[in-house]
């Protein structure tokens, strides 16, 4: 080892320049992680370069801090990043870039590694006197490609890529072996078939061009440096939190919210209001921002208007009765820039308008309405016109009103269907592409000529219950990924009993640190969309090897209690790893049936001779009797400590031979639906219990914080005017008060208000149990001390970090070290982040997809003319110049304006039919009153009017649902002989049609297709609509009430 001394020229915090000399120790042994040393490097703990590749490639400190999108590339191979360039990336763009950084280099599918040049003994380059900082930066790279060829002899060509044009003149020819292009002719020589990264380099380097070109008159004020917001912050005079866009009012109105903020001032509660683009300083939606609150005479409050496009249920119900004035500031620093890939619309031109550098620069448009324009360099401004673009944010420089960018790709034109779908998909930030060939290589082959087996090894090492436990599942009709199966049993001469979860033990083919491991954490879930999911594991494993099918074998882990079979009081659990064989694969339908004692048959019994069937009959029939008194005294338990029934509707759904939905008609809830979830939350349970009690402090668990008192005014309120009043002290005391509060006039109105409880919810959401005190566990829905997701490893992956833990603390209690290491409390809490994060993706990407469904629904149909754009509708919150309501018929939710931009308001004339008339609206906090020459007209909370669908059409962003009040007396419809639910069966049958037609050619070849189809195989995506996306979707789409679904089900009988 080698000491030497490195010069620091730093700055303080006051400007003064100081001069640091630190010790710095060389040595001789530096790891190279290349798969061709001869050297004897230690390259253990680390990834190592492939030594098949044609040469390696070291980018320079320029490359890395422009271009770093263009190294992520999967195709581009055999990167060197040195050290010098990935610490002068974090001095010079930030911890997010730099973590952008750190994570490529950390993911196994790009074969990439850090070489540390600044401490090997003959690459190191001390900086000499005088020496440009750049100049010694792009020497230190070059010398440490030099190094790299005379390490491995000669034996691999080394390229150095720069954008330093006088660096490529200066090294270009000093070592054979050793070449210094430009990255544009890198692309160009070594990778021409990569047009998608040329495009990228041809888009940033004229982004890069322009910035230099900008203007220095200033549009917003500087931010204030670093060190002054953190000792702002710590005094009390700043607020530092993230900046929340308002969806309905993204021109004026933001906010900044933050935990803690609360505890410091109660002035502070509902956030910071940011007022105006000027006040929001360069500030974009999700940044992490610093505001200086202006003083009490300036602030203001919300708008409570209703606004073109606002939907309802957005927003939580305490900010609309919110209309005080608040803490109301001004940005003075963004501490962190969370900018992300933004899907943009070239408008098309309208005259002649100047464009700088030979109409190149145009702003683009954002989908997402809380993002201002972006000014875009782009060769390919007019063929891009009419296009959905992914762009990213570059700068935001004081004296541009707009930030500048460049493009990354195109989608395809504004308006198609797949376009729209991508678009979604982009803009919650999801990624999902097919599974790589190496991902699949590492799972078994399982094929109809020669199907996978269980190893005779783990049917030694796992418990056996093939021919000991009666086990079955109970799914949606047609489902194929069954994740669990149930099992129940007498022993101990019937003073026992045994009541059985086994769930699909996914880890024993999904190891930890694998591709597919990493591709499904990267995930995070199963993306379920109105027309295709897009899932979490290969098919060959969700719909096959892991999945619990009836009448083969597969592993499972189970948990399995002794219950007194008086009281049903736990006399002992056990945990473990299982072989399960599951005999009956039962839908709901035909599970309630054999409870009702009706005439059903089950596929596995036919063929059977008749004692043989009757007596099997009996022994699923008394198994599933024993299930549901279990479940029902599950449920009373928790209904006692206060859980909360907010579900909305099932739905059944028909499907051809292809397994295609053709028709989707509501159904009556069943009690064996209950009954499943109350035995998968009663597994969940347990096993939180374990894992939190093997591992107190690095634990995945799932908790439920109770809501804020405020968020719960719209519910009150609503209630108190119906006449209900609404305790929402405790999660007790608020189910109590919605099982009492029932209108027999009008069902609806509960179902309402379960809606408006929902809403008011805050997310439950993952946690590491080192981060929080016990008494944040408690899951406030489900009224448990613990809780967590252990039964959906298939579509999850809390469920199978869950299954890893569980499997440790096995181990421990057996007297075995864990097979894996258990995860960290800080590794853990990034996890848990992540799969939060992906949640929330997946959730508000699924209510894009339905919206979008519904508009193609009503988008070709004649509001005038078609009776099927007119509907009920029912009024569950008033606004200053409106209502918002809600069409069970559709499951749409939106404003109805009593008050148009001409000034009129709805006046209603003969038999009700309304028209727009000069005159006044009045707001009440139970009404809105309308007069005008035809007199006084109310509209009350609860009223059901009718309404008029139809869509409003936009270029740059998705269409929206445009509600009309046309009556306003409930409507009856002009169609007598329809069933008041066949709308949602007609959009969902319309909108499937819409999708198939768009893949026409597909679903001709799908339909000779396998149990996996070719499509499955080779792209491992399920596209095709499923039982499971439509029955999640559709659930939380409406709630109907009991005389349309009584109706729909007599007509279906």
């Amino acid at each position: 080892m080698k000491k030497t001394e490195k010069v620091l020229h730093l700055k303080s915090c006051r400007g003064r320049k100081l001069r640091v000399v630190r010790e710095h120790y060389l040595r001789e042994h530096v790891p190279c992680y290349s798969g061709l040393c001869e050297a004897g490097c230690d390259n253990t703990g680390g990834r190592v370069l492939p030594g098949d590749l044609t040469h390696y490639v070291v980018p320079d400190v320029g490359v890395v801090l422009d271009y770093l999108e263009i190294l992520e590339f999967r195709e581009l191979q055999g990167v060197v990043f040195t050290q010098t360039a990935c610490q002068a990336l974090q001095l010079a763009k930030g911890r997010r870039q730099f973590n952008r950084l750190r994570n490529l280099l950390k993911d196994p599918r790009h074969h990439c590694v850090l070489f540390a040049n600044e401490f090997q003994q003959y690459s190191y380059c001390p900086r000499e006197k005088g020496e440009k900082q750049e100049e010694w930066q792009t020497r230190c790279v070059y010398s440490a490609a030099v190094w790299y060829y005379n390490h491995l002899a000669g034996m691999k060509d080394v390229v150095m890529i720069t954008e330093d044009q006088e660096a490529v003149a200066r090294y270009g020819s000093l070592n054979s072996g050793v070449y210094v292009i430009s990255l544009q002719d890198f692309l160009l020589n070594f990778l021409p078939e990569l047009t998608a990264a040329r495009d990228l380099y041809a888009a940033v380097s004229q982004a890069l061009q322009e910035k230099e070109s900008e203007v220095t008159e200033k549009e917003f004020s500087e931010h204030l440096p670093a060190e002054v917001l953190e000792a702002g912050i710590k005094s009390g005079r700043y607020v530092q939190g993230t900046l929340n866009v308002s969806k309905h009012r993204a021109h004026s109105e933001a906010s900044v919210t933050a935990d803690g903020l609360s505890n410091k001032n109660s002035d502070l509660s509902c956030g910071v209001l940011v007022c105006g683009a000027k006040n929001r300083n360069r500030a974009v939606h999700g940044d992490v921002v610093v505001v200086e609150l202006l003083p009490r005479s300036e602030w203001r409050g919300r708008a409570t208007a209703l606004t073109e496009g606002q939907g309802g249920g957005d927003e939580k119900s305490g900010e609309d009765a919110d209309r005080k004035p608040m803490p109301t500031g001004r940005v003075v620093g963004v501490p962190q820039r969370n900018w992300r890939d933004y899907v943009v619309t070239f408008p098309p031109r309208e005259g002649a308008q100047p464009q700088s550098r030979s109409s190149q620069r145009l702003l683009a448009v954002p989908w997402d309405h809380r993002v201002p324009k972006i000014r875009v360099s782009s060769t390919q401004a007019d063929a891009l016109q009419d296009h959905r673009v992914v762009v990213r944010i570059d700068s935001w420089e004081s004296s541009s009103l707009y930030p500048n960018g460049h493009s990354v790709r195109v989608l395809g034109r504004a308006g198609e269907l797949e376009t729209e779908v991508q678009t979604i998909l982009i803009e919650n930030g999801i990624h999902v592409p097919p599974f790589s060939d190496a991902q699949l290589r590492e799972l078994p082959a399982s094929s109809p000529e020669r199907p996978w087996a269980v190893d005779p090894a783990q049917v030694a090492r796992r418990r056996d219950l093939r021919r000991s436990h009666l086990v079955f599942s109970i799914d949606p009709l047609g489902c194929e990924d069954v994740d669990d199966t149930l099992s129940v049993r007498r022993l101990n001469g019937g003073t026992l009993l045994e009541l059985g979860v086994h769930i699909a033990d996914v880890t024993h083919f999904v190891a930890e640190g694998s591709l597919t491991d990493l591709e499904a954490r990267a995930r995070a879930t199963t993306y379920y969309l109105a027309d295709r999911r897009y899932d979490m594991l290969p098919p060959v494993l969700s719909a096959d090897l892991c999945s619990l099918l009836g009448g083969v074998d597969r592993y499972a882990m189970s948990v399995l209690w002794e219950l007194d079979a008086q009281t049903l009081a736990v006399q002992k659990v056990w945990y473990g790893r299982t072989l399960v064989r599951s005999s009956y694969q039962l839908h709901y339908e035909l599970a309630q049936a054999l409870l009702d004692g009706g005439g059903a048959e089950v596929p596995e019994l036919v063929g059977l001779g008749p004692e043989e069937t009757e007596a099997r009959l009996a022994e699923l029939t008394g198994a599933l009797e024993t299930l549901t008194h279990v479940a029902r005294h599950l449920r009373a338990q928790r209904d006692q400590g206060g859980a909360l029934e907010l579900e909305g509707v099932e739905v059944r759904a028909q499907l051809d031979e292809q397994r295609n939905i053709t028709a989707l008609v509501p159904r009556e809830p069943l009690e064996v639906h209950e009954t499943v979830a109350e035995c998968m939350i009663y597994a969940n349970h347990w096993v939180a219990r374990k894992i939190q009690e093997a591992f107190p402090h690095q634990a995945l668990l799932r908790r439920h914080p109770p809501p804020r008192q405020e968020f719960f005014s719209q519910l009150v309120e609503s209630a108190a005017a119906r006449g209900f009043t609404v305790d929402t002290r405790t999660n007790k005391a608020l189910a109590d008060s919605l099982d009492r509060a029932v209108d027999p006039q009008d069902p609806l109105v509960n179902r309402m208000l379960r809606i408006m409880a929902t809403s008011a919810m805050s997310q439950a959401v993952y946690f590491s149990t080192g981060l929080q005190s016990q008494d944040q566990f408690y899951h406030y829905g489900l009224a448990l001390d613990r809780y967590t997701h252990f039964t959906s490893p298939i579509r999850r992956y809390a469920d199978v970090v869950v299954h890893r833990l569980l499997t440790a603390a096995i181990d421990v209690d057996e007297g075995r070290d864990p097979s894996t290491a258990v995860a960290g409390n800080k590794e853990l809490e990034e996890t848990t982040r992540h799969i939060n994060n992906k949640n929330r993706a997946s959730q508000q990407a699924q209510k894009m997809s339905t919206e979008l469904f519904q508009c193609l629904y009503f988008k070709e149909r004649d509001p005038q003319s078609d009776q099927r754009c007119l509907a009920d509708a029912v009024i569950y919150s008033i606004r200053d110049n409106g209502v918002l309501v809600f069409v069970p018929e559709y499951g749409v939710k939106g404003p109805v304006y009593m008050k148009n931009r001409e000034g009129q308001v709805v006046a209603p004339g003969e038999g009700g039919l309304c028209e727009w008339q000069s005159g006044a609206v009045r707001r009440h906090s139970d009404h809105i009153s309308t007069t005008s020459s035809c007199g006084t007209c109310t509209f009350r909370l609860f009223d059901h009017i009718t309404v008029c669908v139809s869509v409003r059409s936009t270029h740059c962003h998705a269409d929206a649902l445009h509600l009309e009040v046309v009556s306003n007396r409930p409507h009856r419809g002009a169609e007598p002989q329809r069933p008041g639910a066949q709308g949602r069966s007609q959009l969902v049958q319309e909108v499937v049609r819409l999708a198939e037609e768009a893949s026409q050619q597909a679903r001709e070849k799908a339909a000779r297709r396998p149990k996996l189809s070719r499509e499955e195989r080779e792209f491992s995506q399920s596209k095709t609509p499923n039982l499971y996306s439509l029955l999640e979707e559709v659930r939380e789409l409406a709630l109907l009430d009991l005389e349309a679904m009584s109706r729909v089900a007599a007509a279906t009988a």
